[in-house]
């Protein structure tokens, strides 16, 4: 564990907030189409921002510090790719106007943060208080995995999700989004608009994937700072990659396979760790930097193989992979 001052905390998280503020008010200002130029600088801008946090970190704290924050982030920001899977089915669904998308994205982004900020501060007094925690979460993500892989020709059932028909149900929603309010007054009384019902669905898709991504980062540091912060930066530029790549996540047929893999290799590193620590320290464990080339070696391959696979094949489509089995496949209904 490292000695994080309270200050650092402090600013870290002041740094965030800004970061987080600058977003909101330009989405609420200035609904507008986000246009590759536009995405391609801010996607640029939150790397550069992580990059640099992560070398003052290695520099500050040392270069284990600084090699588990990166492998840290390098696994969130391959598993934030599948939350912009279903971001895109979401947006599809409910039909969200382009130049509300932004404002969507943004407010996602923050329910996911308060989310991740509560399991992390949960996980990290498991593991003070239990070491098992550590096999706990290794059982997890080697269940997740497995589901994962099983369905990875599928997508979520988003309009099946218990909190969106609960909402549905007990809530007036109007017709429209308008003006891209989330509470407005139609006919004399109060209703929430479709984008309130957008966010429940987004809120509710965060909280899953927070229980695999958690102890997935869990499994490369047992500092919470540096969970807070992976997950932090990740999860920042994730509205920017949105409209940086989603014409580009339908090739990417392979890349849930990938995940599932990398989850369930984590998943073997963090119960490889508990028997080094609980059973008996010849048990061999893994190293963060074997860790950090598995995930990339990972990446890379099944990043490549998707577009060799999908090069020229226009009905090759990608999924987000779901950890049940849905009633709508691939096959029953191509995405919009």
């Amino acid at each position: 564990m490292f000695d994080i001052s309270p200050l650092t905390w402090g600013v870290t998280i002041g740094f965030i907030i800004l970061l987080l503020a600058v977003d909101l008010v330009l989405a609420a200002a200035r609904p507008h189409h986000v246009g590759f130029k536009e995405a391609t600088a801010w996607s640029v801008f939150y790397i550069a921002v992580a990059i640099g946090f992560g070398v003052w970190f290695g520099l500050q704290y040392g270069n284990t510090a600084g090699t588990e924050y990166f492998a840290g982030y390098i696994i969130e920001k391959s598993l934030s790719v599948d939350n912009l899977f279903v971001f895109v089915i979401i947006m599809s669904t409910f039909a969200v106007p382009d130049k509300h998308q932004h404002k969507v994205l943004v407010f996602g982004i923050v329910l996911a943060l308060i989310m991740r900020a509560a399991f992390i501060a949960l996980g990290a007094s498991l593991i003070s208080l239990f070491s098992f925690t550590f096999l706990l979460f290794g059982l997890l993500l080697l269940y997740t995995a497995v589901q994962l892989f099983r369905h990875r020709n599928e997508d979520p059932d988003i309009e099946s999700n218990v909190m969106v028909r609960g909402a549905r149900r007990f809530l007036p929603v109007s017709e429209g989004y308008i003006g891209g309010r989330l509470f407005a007054k139609e006919d004399g009384r109060r209703v929430v608009t479709p984008l309130f019902i957008v966010l429940i669905a987004i809120g509710s898709v965060d909280l899953l994937f927070a229980l695999d991504s958690i102890p997935a980062v869990f499994g490369v540091t047992e500092e919470p700072y540096i969970v807070f912060t992976a997950n932090a930066f990740a999860l920042l530029g994730l509205r920017a990659l949105f409209f940086l790549v989603k014409g580009l996540l339908d090739r990417l047929v392979y890349l849930s396979a990938g995940l599932a893999i990398i989850l369930a290799f984590i998943g073997v590193k963090l119960i490889l760790h508990w028997g080094h620590v609980d059973i008996n320290e010849s048990i061999p464990e893994i190293s963060t930097p074997v860790s950090l080339g598995v995930v990339l070696g990972v990446l890379a391959v099944a990043t490549v193989a998707s577009l060799v696979k999908t090069r020229g094949l226009s009905d090759e489509k990608a999924h987000a992979g779901s950890l049940t089995a849905t009633k709508t496949t691939a096959k029953d209904e191509p995405r919009e």
